[in-house]
């Protein structure tokens, strides 16, 4: 392994190579930073330029940019709560706080910090362990992911503190706002309302943009209190000692649960952030700061999703099996060039395959050295008075949803849901698992429709096999964690009555 890796860096280290891999690094920290551009669109406005370069030149930037923007997208999410990417819409919720208290500083590094960690591990783990993580990954079949997604959102009640009521009512409203547009099994309308751009469903971006960005600029602006840089002074860039105790077990467990969850296709980055914050919290000795200025809340989800971004690329390169429509991209890279993907590559294009791999390693510490030296830049933001600050931020924003789907509708359904998150913070609901049950919706009722299609609609095809039984099983459990302190609270003001 290690000889391949020698011969991987031969062929990424050349200089033209070197240059695809800043640029992919650099594109893709920026379009992490903007929302609504995202890899994605990025990727496919680029493809048809990549045909006059060499595969591994191609490769090294496409990838670049789709590890990058995992990166990236943590800069506003703490600055101005305004998350570029879906995994770093958890990275708001405690590095906006950091940001607020004058630590932005210091939750730019941590992010910076866990992201280069992951993301050298996961490499490693691709290097390490291709195969047989893919072979993990095939075993999974409609009523495992059905089963993890259901354990996803089950830890996604602990997202929220206060009430769990609350939560749950945050998970219903989510998978319902994730269901609306056409039926994926009948072509029937659902929850559209009549209105024809609804047809396709709500666009992540514009729930997110509008709950997080303009719902905390309306909450600010209606308080008629503006942050800035007196009330919140800037101690120092740099992690102190107790911060660096405090974010390395976080860092760790991060990156063990995105490089699992990597693996999985549709599950990938947009879950492994959410489930690592769940866990921080949970095994935390500070719950109570969660949502409001731990160190661990961006540590943990940060390294989650960068290291699933890199483990993403396993079945894509060793299968051939496309994850998500980012890696469906890269499969068509490959194929301009007369690449046929899968297990061959391996054996066939040894210097494609190691190549690309020793890229990422060299892609993770240009994006350190890139960023970290501008944290202060980034943080000078915050001394812009408030005034001047947010109609950037909303500008910026619009461009962003625009761009998503280029329809004026989605800026109007922003607004909309800038109004519902000010109505959920005046109310104290947490809208962390609003989201998640957004984002999973679709994907859990695709895999329960799935699944009872195979077993001939039979129920028990979700507990007749080792998987998805343990994993329902965990949510049964947790669900009969978190009800027991209620329960016994209940039961000692019966006695007390008595």
């Amino acid at each position: 392994m290690w000889d391949n890796i020698l011969m991987g860096f031969s062929h990424a280290g050349t200089l033209v190579n070197l240059g695809y891999a800043l640029a992919g690094a650099l594109l893709g920290t920026l379009i992490g930073v903007l929302p609504g551009l995202g890899p994605l669109a990025t990727i496919a406005i680029l493809l048809p330029f990549t045909y006059g370069l060499e595969p591994l030149s191609a490769l090294i930037m496409l990838a670049g940019i789709y590890y990058g923007s995992a990166y990236g997208g943590s800069t506003t999410a703490i600055l101005m709560s305004l998350p570029g990417e879906t995994a770093s819409t958890v990275t708001v919720l405690d590095g906006y706080q950091m940001a607020r208290k004058g630590r932005a500083g210091v939750a730019i590094a941590t992010a910076a910090i866990g992201s280069f960690f992951a993301g050298t591990v996961g490499t490693l783990l691709i290097a390490a362990f291709a195969a047989p993580l893919t072979k993990v990954a095939l075993g999974f079949g409609p009523k495992d992911y059905f089963a993890l997604m259901t354990l996803g959102l089950v830890g996604a009640v602990s997202l929220a503190s206060g009430s769990m009521l609350k939560s749950v009512s945050m998970v219903l409203l989510g998978l319902l706002l994730g269901l609306a547009g056409t039926d994926s099994n009948t072509g029937m309308l659902r929850y559209t309302f009549g209105l024809m751009p609804l047809w396709d469903g709500i666009d992540f971006i514009v729930l997110a943009v509008g709950l997080f960005a303009f719902g905390e600029i309306f909450s600010t602006l209606a308080g008629g209190t503006t942050p800035d840089a007196k009330s919140s002074p800037i101690n120092r860039l740099w992690p102190g000692r107790e911060d660096f105790r405090r974010m390395a077990a976080p860092i760790l467990r991060g990156t063990g649960i995105g490089a699992i969850l990597g693996v999985l296709p549709g599950a990938g980055i947009s879950m492994s952030s959410f489930i690592s914050y769940s866990v921080e919290k949970r095994v935390s000795r500070h719950p109570g700061e969660f949502g409001k200025g731990a160190i661990e809340g961006v540590a943990g989800p940060e390294s989650a999703n960068n290291a699933a971004a890199q483990t993403a690329f396993i079945p894509t390169l060793t299968l051939g099996i496309p994850g998500s429509p980012v890696m469906a991209l890269i499969l068509g890279a490959l194929m301009i060039h007369n690449i046929q993907p899968g297990p061959n590559v391996i054996t066939s294009r040894p210097e494609l395959f190691w190549g690309l791999i020793a890229s990422m390693w060299i892609g993770n510490l240009m994006l350190i050295l890139l960023n970290l030296p501008l944290v202060g830049i980034w943080v000078k933001l915050l001394s812009v008075p408030y005034r001047l600050l947010f109609p950037g931020i909303v500008m910026f924003s619009c461009i962003g949803v625009y761009a998503s789907g280029f329809a004026s509708f989605d800026l109007y359904l922003t607004a909309v849901f800038g109004v519902i998150g000010v109505v959920l913070k005046l109310l104290r609901f947490e809208p962390a698992p609003l989201v998640l049950g957004f984002v999973l919706g679709p994907m859990l009722e695709e895999n329960f429709n799935r699944a009872l299609v195979l077993s001939d609609g039979s129920l028990l095809t979700f507990i007749d096999s080792a998987v998805p039984a343990v994993m329902l099983g965990l949510a049964v459990v947790l669900v009969v964690l978190m009800l027991l302190p209620k329960a016994r609270a209940n039961r000692d003001d019966m006695f007390a009555d008595e």
